[in-house]
């Protein structure tokens, strides 16, 4: 989906279709010379679900920060059911009512269900806490959002990371929230799990909660949402009825633009394969894998959860030992026993889960660059060229377009798709031979999914044979010059440009072989 800056009118705003529960007229927020949101407007009503959408770096975290007492607005007024308020803190957000449940569920694992939603809270009586007056309102909670009763006096460690997040919701509720922001509850979620989440959030809006819903899942809007707000460059552009929208349109408010359905042309050159799998296999994970990637060329390895696809990666980037076949660089087995070994036969690998894995946040983007680049960075082999050091932070923020004041900025002040883009600048420091992607656009907007894309796309262009190993099935099609599906283990059927969802889906599902595909 590339997009030009053509712009079309947006549809007109609706009218006020009832009582609100929360609004927001002109707020702003700078972070020193950078404005983060201006002049942001947005209504929410009583029992209805909002969408709050845009790119990443739109300003959608810093406006719900706002609401929920983490930043403090610079401009504007708040107010709620009616009347003025000032949230200063968490504890002004929480005695007004309001609640942030956020991607990834912030409990004690060793507590029960009961003492993490009271955590904080407890219930006392004489100095001390009543445990069963707090069971039987946790008991009350876990009814509304649909858990058993008996998980009252469960570790939250037996649980699911899907419960889990029904318990963070169940521990938002019990400060009597009335208006609810779950921020990307979906992302880390099976599907089966999501239509559980939305179950919970329907009987919430039922009851009265005003939702607040933040998602890159642009589809689940069409599912969950009554109305939506567009964000793009710190400003909201709107806020829409569901009915009036498409994914398509949304997409292009987010964007600033009309997108193109066709992608851009790729030449895979006419070479001999860079890396070869050759019948790999490990024990309990995959078996008898082949793969051939050329210089030059995007291969993706499309599996649904549990696959075993992500192994595959792992194994190629010496994370993981193989028990029997064959890895080819260049037509010579290698066997990478570590990363390190992996980086020195010249292969570097995105990681999925960039925050564990990929990133130190708190540190510089100049830093996360260079991690793990001394010898070719430093003086003498001993200490950091500084200056090296920024100049080549500099130049990968220009040619990945990374969006900072300056490359001394933390990481962690970035928004996901800006991230995602420091810990591929690192990957790209050496040049390797071989990119392996895992996962590589988790977790962050159209936008940037679009550039990242673009991105691998020129490093293909440039000579790297790219094996990106995803989920996202609309990437897979769309990025790919080949495409393998990964099911039980093993790989199984391939794909050429223009497969598809229907028939790559249903090959993942078992309901495809070799010959039908071909």
């Amino acid at each position: 989906m590339s997009e030009t800056r053509t712009t079309e009118p947006a549809p007109s705003p609706p009218p006020d279709p009832g009582a609100e529960r929360l609004s927001v007229t002109g707020v702003s927020k700078r972070y020193g010379a950078v404005r983060a949101i201006r002049n942001a407007d947005m209504t929410v009503r009583a029992g209805s679900v909002h969408a709050l959408v845009g790119e990443n770096g739109a300003g959608k975290s810093t406006l719900i920060k706002i609401l929920s007492g983490a930043a403090t607005a610079d401009t504007g007024r708040i107010t709620f059911e009616g009347r003025p308020v000032n949230i200063s803190s968490t504890a002004d957000a929480i005695a007004l009512g309001i609640a942030t449940v956020y991607q990834e569920p912030q409990l004690f694992p060793d507590l029960t269900v009961a003492e993490n939603v009271f955590t904080g809270r407890e219930i006392t009586r004489r100095g001390r806490v009543d445990w069963a007056a707090q069971n039987a309102r946790v008991v009350e909670l876990l009814e509304l959002i649909g858990l058993p009763a008996r998980y009252a006096t469960v570790p939250v460690s037996e649980l699911s990371i899907a419960e889990q997040q029904q318990v963070s919701i169940a521990k938002a509720l019990v400060g009597n929230a009335k208006v609810l922001i779950l921020d990307e509850p979906s992302a880390i979620l099976t599907d089966a799990e999501i239509e559980v989440l939305f179950g919970v959030v329907r009987r919430l809006a039922s009851t009265g909660v005003a939702i607040i819903y933040i998602s890159h899942r642009l589809d689940e809007l069409f599912v969950i949402a009554d109305e939506v707000t567009v964000m793009r460059d710190g400003q909201t552009l709107g806020t829409w009825p569901i009915e009036e929208l498409s994914v398509r349109r949304v997409v292009e408010l987010m964007v600033g633009g009309i997108l193109e359905d066709t992608p851009p042309e790729h030449t895979v050159p006419d070479a001999p394969p860079r890396l070869v799998l050759e019948g790999l296999s490990c024990e309990g994970e995959y078996s008898d894998v082949d793969v051939a990637v050329r210089p030059g060329e995007i291969v993706t390895l499309y599996g649904l959860i549990g696959s075993g696809a992500a192994e595959i990666a792992e194994t190629v980037y010496g994370m993981r030992r193989a028990t029997s076949g064959r890895i080819l660089l260049d037509g010579k087995p290698i066997a990478p026993h570590s990363p390190r070994a992996a980086k020195r036969l010249g292969i570097a690998l995105l990681p999925a889960n960039r925050k564990l894995q990929g990133l130190f946040s708190f540190q510089s983007i100049a830093f996360n660059i260079s991690a793990g680049h001394l010898p070719m960075l430093s003086k003498l082999g001993t200490w950091m060229d500084r200056r090296r050091e920024r100049q080549v932070a500099r130049d990968f923020i220009a040619r990945l377009s990374v969006k900072t004041p300056h490359e001394r900025q933390p990481v962690s002040a970035m928004s996901g798709g800006n991230a995602q883009k420091v810990v591929l600048a690192r990957q790209l420091v050496e040049r390797p031979k071989v990119l392996v992607l895992a996962e590589p656009t988790q977790g962050v907007d159209v936008g940037a999914k679009e550039e990242i894309h673009r991105i691998v796309r020129s490093l293909a262009e440039e000579g790297t044979a790219v094996l990106i190993v995803t989920s996202d099935l609309p990437e897979a099609i769309r990025i790919s010059d080949r495409l393998q599906v990964v099911r039980a283990g093993t790989t199984t059927v391939e794909f050429g440009p223009g497969a598809s969802q229907a028939d790559v889906l249903a090959a993942a599902a078992g309901a495809v072989d070799q010959e039908e595909a071909a």
